[in-house]
């Protein structure tokens, strides 16, 4: 099994010192900074746009993730000539479907993911298997930190490995996951965790991160 990928979510960190929060990532040894995009439409909160992205993106080496969770309608054109090298719609985020999203992201040199939330069933991802690199699972309600893991997403992480075969498609797990559970997540399939709130407050993220590497 290749290395478990471990993804901070950025959103979760202090915004008063970005400086420290990224020191923090980098000496933990995580391999890519979640960056969580909402806008107050598709989720309930709002957290940074493409500047936050562009300008942070740029003072760190650590490569970047952007998870989309907004409306699809305005366009996504700000975010595909940004540093990140996976970005991720989401399936419900637009009504005629992501297809189009899928090919915009790709045309523009990146892994393009679809993320579901809890709700909705893993099989509407069948269509889109061969056109992305990343799948997300949503394992609390999209929008806001410091949610509890649902129990039931061990079971969709499962489905939804089963689905990606030998495809060459990472699946990560975004919600919730903390010391309490990430290696059920990891046992059930995902090979791509992201830890909010959970690791900016542990005692010793780089400790956590290496025995989620050694799992791998």
């Amino acid at each position: 099994m290749p290395r478990v990928k471990v993804a901070p979510s950025i959103f979760a960190a202090d915004f008063a010192d970005m400086p420290g929060a990224f020191r923090l990532l980098h000496d933990a040894g995580a391999d890519c900074v979640h960056y969580d995009v909402m806008d107050g439409r598709f989720v309930p909160n709002i957290s940074f746009g493409p500047k936050f992205i562009e300008d942070v993106s740029a003072k760190t080496e650590i490569p970047g993730d952007t998870h989309l969770m907004i409306d699809l309608s305005p366009g996504i054109d700000a975010y595909l000539g940004q540093k990140p090298s996976y970005i991720t719609v989401h399936y419900e985020a637009s009504a005629e479907g992501p297809d189009k999203y899928i090919d915009m992201i790709t045309r523009a040199g990146k892994t393009a993911g679809i993320s579901i939330k809890p709700g909705t069933s893993p099989e509407t991802l069948a269509p889109y298997l061969d056109r992305i690199g990343l799948i997300l699972i949503m394992s609390v309600e999209p929008g806001f930190s410091g949610q509890k893991f649902m129990p039931a997403s061990l079971g969709r992480i499962e489905t939804v490995r089963k689905m990606i075969g030998g495809r060459d498609i990472l699946l990560q797990v975004d919600g919730g996951v903390c010391r309490e559970n990430y290696r059920d997540v990891i046992a059930a399939g995902a090979d791509f965790i992201v830890i909010g709130s959970a690791f900016f407050k542990d005692k010793d993220p780089a400790g956590w991160v290496n025995e989620i590497h050694l799992i791998g």
